[in-house]
């Protein structure tokens, strides 16, 4: 078996070695790297009896845990591609990913069974507590199957924060070069072990974390969910030196008064920016490196993330990783200078260092990968030392009477304010001026929705007049994806819902 796979990286590790690490009812449960394979195996032969071949989509929808990760290595071994969806999933999210990726099987857990039946999932399996619908024999193992580097293992699913989600192509190859591109950076070892709350279904926990750790013998520590009360305790019950979050995740759990007994982790990842008190907090509580990066679905390794050195800078995406070749570029495609913005485009080989494209969107293949220059939409200068810090996404600039205003800059001024908890910027469309700017908000507690003057005017001492809000709304929370990223498609539909 060459190392080629998820399936034969787990093959390739000391039998012996730890490869898992959860909780099951108080006690922490151990799983080898033998166990693994010996699951793996088993699962492969129970999906090849239920029709599952060479090239089927194998719809998976399930909770973090033993189950996704041996059904994810089962599908590499048979050269069948993996399509994972959040649990939590609507029946319209899930009828459109059954729709698209046409898949030859579905395994749900019992929580979400009705909704994938609902969707158009005729015989799902059904995984759960008290019943696991794939008929496992121990022993049981059917060939590996002659899969290539450049074929598909995965088709991960966008998040669709301003459009419905597409299925990114992840290559056997992609998987592993991911896998040695953070293990490198992050000088991973076999005494590793990844603490992973993100969901699995998503591409951080797999490109960063499970990857890493496989190309290195590492181990993982699983939590079925995110939990912010109780993410150092459960890190530190399980063993885990690295992690990775993202911004929402880092507050909720700073906003969560510490135990006494959390871990000290020697480096976590994140993404999305966090204030440099905040990340001078989280530090020091876990006495640990905050590791900001830079990356997307489509991009699979992580274009720019920060060194794990005292030379990282909290504010900063970091400089382009060592095996990443990326530019900076005005809207015609040439580079700009140090310390202008412009939009990141990632060089790569489609199928190898980037993703392979769209399932089924050639055109939005054309358009967004281009060849090889990967047009990510996001906006990011360079510093004389080469580090980059983020600018904006190119679709949340905001065009009001020819002047662009970024949506990231006036959420960064208004979160400022004392009555704001958080709060997210869109344009809407004005007949005079092409768009106003909007502000949503949440209110911190003890603050009540008379404040739009007072916020209006703190924003006014701050920003040039034409990016002052227009419209100011007041919400209980921000819409999120899975992985907190803030919906704005929703936030554009609100405005237009009282229009």
């Amino acid at each position: 078996m060459t190392a080629e796979t998820t399936a034969a990286l787990v093959a390739a590790a000391p039998p012996e070695a730890i490869f898992s690490v959860f909780e099951d009812n108080g006690r922490v449960v151990r799983i080898t790297y033998g166990e693994q394979l010996a699951r793996l195996r088993a699962t492969s032969a129970a999906l090849q009896d239920l029709g599952v071949h060479q090239g089927d989509r194998v719809h998976v929808s399930l909770p973090n845990g033993q189950d996704f990760l041996t059904i994810w290595f089962a599908t590499a071994h048979l050269g069948a591609i993996l399509v994972p969806t959040n649990p939590r999933s609507s029946v319209e999210e899930f009828r459109h990913v059954l729709a698209d990726a046409t898949p030859a099987i579905t395994i749900a857990s019992a929580d979400n069974a009705d909704a994938v039946r609902a969707a158009g999932a005729s015989d799902p399996v059904i995984i759960g507590p008290e019943h696991h619908g794939l008929n496992l024999t121990a022993g049981a193992s059917v060939p590996e199957a002659p899969v290539t580097p450049g074929d598909p293992a995965a088709i991960l699913y966008t998040s669709g924060t301003t459009s419905r989600p597409k299925g990114v192509i992840v290559t056997h190859a992609n998987y592993l070069a991911v896998g040695h591109a953070v293990a490198e950076h992050l000088s991973v070892t076999a005494d590793d072990r990844w603490f992973i709350s993100l969901p699995m279904f998503h591409a951080n926990a797999q490109y960063y974390c499970t990857m890493s750790a496989l190309t290195r013998g590492a181990s993982l520590a699983v939590t079925e969910r995110f939990s912010a009360s109780r993410w150092g305790t459960q890190a530190a019950h399980l063993g885990a030196t690295l992690g990775s979050l993202f911004a929402a995740p880092i507050r909720m759990i700073l906003a969560r008064p510490a135990t006494g007994d959390e871990a000290s982790l020697r480096a976590v990842l994140f993404a999305q920016n966090v204030s440099a008190p905040a990340a001078a907090e989280f530090e020091a509580r876990f006495n640990t490196r905050l590791l900001q990066l830079y990356g997307m679905t489509e991009t699979v390794l992580p274009p720019t993330m920060n060194p794990d050195s005292p030379e990282r800078k909290w504010d900063s995406i970091g400089p382009a990783l060592d095996s990443v070749d990326l530019i900076l570029a005005d809207p015609d495609g040439n580079p700009v200078p140090d310390g202008q913005t412009g939009e990141i485009i990632v060089c790569g080989t489609l199928g190898q260092t980037i993703a392979a494209g769209y399932w089924h969107h050639p055109q939005a293949t054309a358009e967004t990968f281009d060849n090889g220059l990967l047009r990510t939409g996001d906006l990011a200068r360079r510093d004389a030392n080469g580090f980059l810090y983020f600018a904006d996404r190119a679709k949340d600039m905001i065009k009001r009477s020819g002047e662009n205003i970024s949506a990231s800059e006036v959420e960064g001024v208004a979160a400022t304010h004392p009555a704001v908890a958080e709060c997210a910027v869109v344009g809407i469309s004005d007949p005079v001026y092409d768009e106003a700017v909007m502000l949503i908000a949440v209110l911190r507690a003890g603050y009540a929705a008379d404040i739009e003057e007072d916020l209006r005017t703190w924003c006014r001492e701050r920003l040039a007049t034409y990016k002052v809000p227009t419209v100011v709304k007041f919400i209980d929370s921000l819409p999120r994806t899975s992985v907190g990223k803030i919906r704005k498609t929703e936030l554009r539909t609100l405005h237009e819902s009282v229009q």
